[in-house]
């Protein structure tokens, strides 16, 4: 503790006026000795006794309250106490906590002041307790009623009115015996201000002359060693020397100021020269302490290394995301084949990395493009077992809710059963969770989630969303090396089912240009048959009725009809024999080919014998049956055999 300070102008004073100054320094004491005393019997009068009698009063209310609801519950008819009850809990009690809470806020103790606030916290607890049962149990009915008369009535004032109450007037004869204390213990400082400005009166007389003598001696030797120190340090510090800390006492005064600033000044500028050596060396954690607050070397040496501190701190982390870059570069590079082991090497490496503590890695599965899912390809220290097929859709969880506002989601306030990371020690929850989405130019390719103890700097979660990017690309590369080889294993395939079906084409073409050529062969053939017949026979056609539907130009050129008249003729016309007539139809009716030799008649009015083949035949179902006739010359027939 700094000494009272006296100036050499004050010590001198002091030399001829101290009888003055203790005089009054008598007066000054006395005056503030009776003033103790006043204000003692103020409080005393003022706040101590009043508060007593309105703790008393406090607990008549709660004596009262208890015995009024009592009187609520076992007498039913007892209005006048029920009223009563009304008023307190509408009247006197609210005036009553006011001036309670008026009267604690002036007290000094604030042990009290939260004594007197819990008294009146369980007052208001009992009283809407009270207020309940108040309201439960109002006409005939609700006493009649068993449950709301025993268990919302009886039950509640044996297990909660009369315990609380008893634990209410507890606190207050606690509080009471308190306040009683403090109430004796005023009047004893009264009693013992009285004797202390006694005390004081008789001690300042015997002061004054050990005090005089004292002086003279003090002043004279406050002067001259200081003047002696601050001599030999300036002329060391003249040299360029920094002398070593002085444990010399001076006197509190103008000299003993200036003795302590030179012997400060040597020191602090020890220290500085130390600090400024220990940066020099790259020792940044030297303690150092500026002279005062407008020391401009030490604070200038100070931002000097916070500015060094900082550029070491900001080369660490480059250097750290640098490295961690690489590393997981040349993972991605390895793994560009197996989905699964590089989900596995990324999320037990990035946990590591980190020193996180649980991780695992989600891959957006689209094998159903209508109904998209991130699906577990990867985890470290989590439970994989109830993991292990773990379906997540976009919105659901946090893992859900990043893929689908395609964010970085960091949270530091974990929800209980959230997630919990187990060890050899037993389980607890993580301090913060990370949840990083795999994204390449907007588009998410998976979900990386990590629970640590420790909190991410803004650096890893930098660093951990650089890692999603290179993942994202590197799944994007596997997926269209996938499809690529996919791709090519099916163009594969159907080359070699196009070489087969060309082959098998090929062979088919051949038999059917075989087979047109034995068509055409057929055709002609039947062709050149179809001219012969056309050429040499009388072709005719029938209906069922035997009249001529059709013919060919032979037949009207032997015939020596007109086309129209040959068309309006019927065979009955042409053939001479009726019973030839009637063999034929009745074959030719009964599905069978009729040959024969007919005589004709021909326009001139002669008839000449014909070979006749006939037969039947079935055309569209509007025309029905036909009869088909080849009729030929006899001589040309023998001509033909």
């Amino acid at each position: 503790m700094k000494k009272t300070r006296f100036g050499l102008g004050k010590k001198i004073f002091l030399g001829f006026s101290v009888l003055i100054s203790f005089f009054a320094l008598n007066a000054v004491l006395s005056i503030i000795t009776l003033n103790q005393s006043e204000e003692g019997l103020s409080r005393s009068s003022d706040v101590v006794e009043p508060s007593m009698e309105a703790i008393d009063q406090l607990e008549n209310t709660a004596i009262r309250s208890k015995m009024l609801i009592t009187n609520w519950v076992y007498l039913q008819t007892n209005e006048e106490d029920k009223q009563d009850l009304r008023t307190l809990h509408n009247v006197e009690y609210p005036t009553l906590q006011a001036r309670v809470k008026e009267l604690s806020q002036q007290w000094e103790d604030s042990t009290e002041i939260a004594q007197m606030d819990t008294i009146l916290q369980e007052f208001d607890a009992l009283l809407a307790t009270e207020k309940r049962i108040m309201s439960t149990l109002v006409t005939f009915e609700d006493y009649e009623d068993p449950v709301k008369k025993m268990v919302e009535g009886e039950s509640v004032i044996e297990e909660v009115v009369l315990p609380s109450t008893a634990s209410l007037l507890q606190r207050i004869d606690k509080l009471q015996q308190q306040k009683k204390t403090e109430l004796a213990s005023t009047k004893q400082e009264i009693i013992d201000s009285s004797s202390l400005l006694m005390t004081i009166v008789l001690s300042l007389g015997i002061g004054i002359t050990v005090v005089g003598m004292l002086i003279a001696y003090i002043t004279s030797r406050s002067i001259t060693r200081p003047i002696s120190y601050i001599s030999s340090i300036v002329q060391q510090m003249g040299r360029g020397e920094l002398p070593e800390e002085s444990t010399k006492r001076f006197s509190n005064d103008e000299m003993g100021d200036m003795a302590e600033a030179v012997n400060k000044l040597s020191v602090g500028l020890r220290q500085t020269a130390q600090f400024a050596e220990n940066i020099g060396q790259g020792n940044l954690k030297a303690e150092f302490t500026p002279l005062s607050e407008n020391d401009v070397l030490g604070s200038a040496l100070l931002e000097m290394r916070r500015n060094l501190q900082q550029v070491a701190e900001d080369e660490a982390r480059r250097n750290w995301t640098t490295e961690g870059l690489a590393r997981f570069g040349e993972i991605l590079r390895q793994n560009t084949n197996n989905l699964a082991e590089l989900a596995d090497h990324i999320i037990g490496n990035l946990v590591k990395y980190t020193k996180a503590n649980q991780g695992r890695i989600f891959i957006l599965n689209e094998d159903n493009p209508d109904d998209p899912y991130l699906e577990l390809q990867g985890c470290y220290a989590w439970d994989r077992k109830k993991h292990l097929n773990q379906r997540i859709d976009i919105g659901e969880g946090l893992a859900g809710q990043a893929w689908q506002e395609n964010s970085t989601i960091y949270i530091t306030d974990v929800p209980d059963n959230y997630v919990t990371i187990r060890s050899g020690l037993g389980d607890a929850n993580p301090t913060c969770i990370l949840i990083v989405p795999l994204r390449v130019n907007e588009e998410v390719f998976g979900v990386i989630e990590m629970a640590s103890f420790q909190i991410f700097a803004p650096h890893e979660v930098e660093f951990v969303e650089k890692i999603g990017t290179s993942i994202a690309s590197t799944i994007s590369s596997v997926r269209i090396n996938q499809r690529t080889s996919h791709l090519l294993e099916e163009s594969q395939m159907l080359t070699e089912q196009m070489r087969a079906q060309e082959e098998e084409m090929r062979q088919n073409m051949e038999e059917l240009q075989a087979t047109q050529e034995e068509m055409q062969r057929a055709q002609r053939a039947a062709h050149d048959k179809e001219e012969l017949i056309n050429s040499t026979s009388l072709l005719l056609e029938t209906d069922t009725r035997f009249r001529i539907q059709l013919t060919n130009g032979r037949a009207k050129e032997f015939l020596g009809h007109a086309t129209d008249k040959v068309m309006s003729f019927s065979l009955h016309d042409l053939m001479t024999d009726g019973d030839q007539l009637a063999d034929l139809k009745r074959k030719l009716e009964a599905g069978h080919y009729w040959q024969g030799v007919v005589s004709l008649n021909k326009s001139n009015g002669k008839s000449e014998e014909f070979l006749v083949i006939a037969g039947s035949i079935h055309t569209s179902e509007d025309q029905g049956v036909r009869y088909h006739f080849i009729i030929n010359r006899i001589a040309t027939v023998h001509t033909n055999a």
